[in-house]
């Protein structure tokens, strides 16, 4: 946490919120871009859809 104080510190340029250049430096979670909620969501339902597949499959397989 000293460190991180200190770089903010000797930061040139300020940054506006110093509680986000803190959870930056500390790693913790930037907010979330609506877009990435929208790819997320996008992967979730592609997953979906591809499980789908794969099970429609196996059976079409054992039809054969």
């Amino acid at each position: 946490l000293f460190a991180v104080l200190v770089a903010l510190y000797e930061e040139p340029e300020k940054p506006n919120s110093a509680l986000d250049f803190l959870k930056h430096h500390l790693g913790a979670s930037a907010p979330e871009n609506p877009e990435i909620e929208a790819l997320r969501l996008e992967v979730a339902e592609m997953k979906e859809k591809y499980d789908a597949v794969l099970e429609e499959n196996k059976k079409l397989k054992t039809k054969v």
